[in-house]
């Protein structure tokens, strides 16, 4: 049997409004109503597609007022941000060009109840979708009431549990309790249940006034016959009119084959009803309609200042769970162990936006938000549903440092990640996407601060307009992005990147403790050897030069030795490191020189930059800073000091790391993925021999040996094939393996070949990827990410960069990915042990003593379980008293 859906469209919408939650586009307008609405229609296509379906519609005039003029007279104006709402939402009711029947001079009520009886009569069941109580008079075996929002089911009995009468008696309910609302009288002074009482003892209204003496209590009986006329008018004013329809086309009211929604996709699009769009079918539509949309962005933004105790407190009465809110901070300065807050900007919408200051500091400022008030208002602002930033990681950390205020994370948005997400080898600061997406040129720090001040020194008029404006930004820039990018990116954003950040700010505020006293000791011993080896190269040359200037260095070695020249740059010829490692056999001032600067940059950049850090730290931590989006694979970087490049191939770099330790009563404990990049060819390729040799924990680099140059001689060539292993992963060549493993071209060509021919799978592998990479311009990750290339009007040495470019990033990046959902999963374990780095397939923890063994096994299992793959994630486990006893 069919069923007739009809919609009580007004009454519907009304109260769907004050229980939805109240959502914004991007411009602010209110979409609340209608996310609501499109989804109704969405989920009735999908459970109901053969079924008719009928908008019931009020018409403006009401002939309930003729039995009494102040029916519904006292109704309140609906609010504002409902009447826009409904009036698109009607819009759409005749542009989705469904059945929507509206009659002169009645209520949609009664179009209902008429519509309910034509379709029973003839053999149709009815759903009524409504929270209107005037309908439960028409509930039978055939009709029923649903609840889309809560997907309840009103029936026979529910009616009976709620009001404690059946639908049959509900007119006569309706007629003795009255509604306030609409002006119905009933009978004063008699409720809900004692209405309910009555009808279960006499029936029926009429039964009720035929037996009054038979009423024991006296009180009811008196209310009863002063109120009779009352109590019957109400009955006329409550009964549905059932009679208005007599004939139906009832093709015409059948569920379209194809959502109704897709008729209104543009309107969807101007919205930004994004999480509809993407259940529609008409993708190519869509896509068309969200890139005009694009085209005609605009940002305009109004400032507002809170600056009293007072008036934070009466806004945050504004505030709700179900808002979305863009938040940043002003600070003293960068340096989140240091800086000071100074006051906060906030937008609920991307137009207004508000700025709070806290401790601007001139002569005559003006009243201020105390830090109390201010710290129970951003709470307010964190148990919001969403909270957008740029770069919010920082603003998080000042909220640590300053307020300690810890959010959840898992409500935390970055426009930041979504813009290194769409385009991960473009700009991600501010005012660049601003300019880009909006044509918009932010106001410059530079243009409000002076030079040696910091924000407390701006005016706070100044600083509101200027925080306001980054707050507003945020808020737009994250919904363009989150609109511009595909479900598969801005998954991993929700997923995985937005979740991360928790990891940062944890290692970023937790630091790791050096051992102060010994990097001193190496500092005079690197400074001693750098003075020697300059002595050694003076005696060389016979003359004194500054080795750390490129261009007197290049006038001796080329024009007083007369070594071969290499490059030649603008300020003449070149002494990189790849010129100085061809002349390395030419002359024995080469491998001095080298070792001269290899020293010099772990003395300069780690040494002494470490020794600084430390001594401002009264237990000797220093903290590095981790960039998110500082690499286009997806892999973490750091700053300030870079702790993920100290070489650990050399005496010196081992030496430094040496210097971080742990605190006392704990060990440093490292987890490091064991070959995961390698692990990833065998998933990807799922080359047989590779696999197994996998799956039987064997020595993957011998076994490559054994396969390219015979089991006699594995275990000499074994280092030859781990070069060959990684090169391909890196798309390496025969010319850069000739030069890596110092060998002609053509024996690193066979070097190659052989080791196709023993891995078949993995060079058809590589020749696919490279292939989509040339077709689409980006290759993509293990979860999706994608790092883009520009193939036109490029050269071929180019093209040859760019596609070993990208086979290195679906290998990087696509253990960047595991590796982070592997730090998600571990942060969410609440253990005892600390993450204090990431050193890109390497995770280290400081750990109390009595832990660490326990501990390191469940941090094992999640790295080792971190994503299925089709062979087996491995990861090796070490322990010390310093990291260089972690290898």
């Amino acid at each position: 049997m069919k069923t007739l859906t009809i919609i009580d469209t007004f009454g519907f919408l009304f109260r769907s409004y004050f229980a939805l939650p109240r959502l914004q586009n991007s411009q602010g307008f209110p979409t609340g109503l209608l996310t609501g609405f499109a989804k109704t229609i969405m989920q009735l296509h999908r459970d109901y597609p053969n079924d008719y379906l009928i908008f019931a519609v009020d018409s403006k005039e009401n002939l309930r007022k003729k039995i009494d003029p102040t029916y519904k007279a006292n109704r309140q104006e609906a609010p504002e941000n409902l009447k826009i709402q409904l009036e698109i939402a009607l819009q759409w009711v005749e542009e989705m060009e469904v059945k929507s029947i509206s009659i002169d001079g009645y209520e949609a009520d009664d179009v209902i109840a008429s519509l309910n009886k034509y379709a029973t009569e003839q053999g149709i069941k009815v759903r009524i979708i409504s929270h209107d109580k005037d309908l439960y008079q028409l509930i039978n075996q055939n009709t029923l009431l649903f609840d889309p929002i809560k997907k309840i089911e009103v029936k026979h009995e529910e009616c009976k549990e709620k009001y404690g009468v059946y639908p049959e008696q509900f007119i006569d309910y309706q007629s003795i309790v009255g509604d306030t609302a609409d002006n119905v009288p009933g009978v004063k002074g008699i409720g809900a249940k004692g209405a309910a009482a009555l009808l279960e003892e006499f029936g029926s209204l009429d039964n009720i006034y035929a037996n009054l003496d038979k009423i024991k209590t006296e009180r009811i009986r008196k209310l009863l016959e002063d109120s009779k006329s009352d109590a019957y008018k109400s009955k006329e004013l409550v009964r549905l009119n059932d009679s208005l329809i007599k004939n139906l086309d009832l093709p015409s009211c059948l569920m379209p084959k194809i959502c109704p929604l897709n008729n209104i996709i543009p309107s969807l699009v101007k919205y930004d009803l994004n999480s509809i769009l993407k259940k529609l079918s008409n993708t190519k539509e869509i896509k068309q309609n969200l890139q005009e949309k694009r085209q005609d962005s605009r940002f305009s933004y109004k400032w507002n200042l809170l600056n009293t105790n007072e008036a934070l407190m009466e806004f945050a009465k504004n505030l709700d769970e179900n808002q979305i809110i863009a938040f940043d901070t002003e600070t003293t300065s960068l340096d989140v162990k240091t800086a000071k807050i100074v006051g906060f900007s906030f937008s609920l919408d991307g137009v207004d936006s508000y700025y709070v200051p806290i401790a601007h500091s001139y002569l005559g400022v003006e009243e201020q938000v105390s830090l109390e008030c201010a710290k129970e208002f951003i709470k307010k602002i964190f148990s919001c549903k969403e909270i957008i930033g740029h770069n919010i990681k920082y603003d998080i950390e000042i909220l640590k440092t300053n307020f300690n205020i810890y959010p959840d994370f898992s409500k935390v948005r970055d426009s930041m990640i979504l813009a290194w997400l769409y385009k991960s080898d473009s700009l991600s600061n501010l005012d660049f996407l601003m300019k880009k997406y909006f044509s918009h040129e932010m106001i410059a720090y530079k243009d409000i601060v002076k030079k040696d001040e910091n924000f407390s020194s701006v005016s706070i008029s100044h600083a509101a307009q200027y925080a306001s404006e980054d707050a507003a930004a945020s808020y737009c820039l994250y919904f363009k992005l989150k609109d511009l990018l595909e479900q598969e990116l801005n998954n991993i954003a929700i997923e995985v990147e937005f979740p991360f950040i928790e990891n940062l700010v944890n290692m970023e505020l937790g630091g790791i403790r050096v051992d102060v006293e010994y990097l001193n000791t190496i500092k005079q011993e690197t400074k001693q050897r750098l003075n020697d080896i300059s002595e050694e190269i003076f005696d060389i040359t016979q003359k004194r030069f500054n080795l750390n200037s490129p261009q007197q260095l290049a006038d001796v070695l080329f024009n007083d030795l007369q070594l071969q020249t290499g490059k030649k740059t603008k300020s003449g010829f070149s002494t990189s490191e790849n010129v100085l490692k061809l002349l390395y056999d030419t002359h024995p001032i080469i491998p001095k020189i080298l070792e001269y600067r290899e020293l010099f940059k772990l003395y300069s950049t780690y040494i002494e930059p470490l020794i600084s850090y430390a001594q401002n730290d009264k237990e000797h931590r220093i903290y590095t800073s981790f960039m998110q989006t500082g690499t286009n694979t997806g892999r973490l970087s750091s700053k300030n000091p870079n702790l993920q490049n100290i070489p650990t191939t050399n005496v010196q770099g081992k030496n430094i790391r040496r210097a971080f330790i742990a605190k006392e009563n704990h060990t440093l404990l490292s987890l490091d993925y064991s070959q995961i990049e390698l692990r990833l060819l065998a998933h990807f390729s799922e080359d047989k021999a590779m696999m197994d040799a996998f799956f039987n924990d064997l020595d993957i680099h011998l076994e490559t040996a054994k396969k390219i140059f015979g089991n006699e001689m594995a275990k000499e060539y074994r280092s030859i094939a781990k070069s060959i292993n990684f090169g391909l992963i890196y798309g390496m060549g025969p010319k850069k393996l000739s030069e890596t493993l110092k060998i002609d071209y053509k024996q690193a060509k066979e070097y190659i070949q052989n080791y196709f021919l023993s891995f078949p799978s993995v060079k058809g592998f590589l020749k696919l990827q490279e292939e989509f990479i040339l077709k689409n311009s980006y290759s993509k990750t293990i979860l999706g990410r994608k790092r883009s290339f520009d193939f036109k009007d490029i050269q071929e040495h180019q093209k040859a960069t760019f596609l070993r470019e990208g086979i290195n990033a679906i290998f990087q990046g696509s253990a960047a990915d595991i590796i982070k959902i592997a730090m998600n999963k571990i942060t969410q374990q609440k253990l005892k042990s600390k993450m204090l780095l990431q050193v890109h397939d390497e995770l280290i923890f400081e750990s109390p003593k009595e832990a660490v063994e326990e501990e390191s096994k469940i941090i094992a299992e999640i790295m080792e379980n971190a994503l299925q793959l089709k062979i087996p994630l491995k990861c090796s486990i070490n322990m010390g008293d310093n990291w260089s006893k972690l290898k």
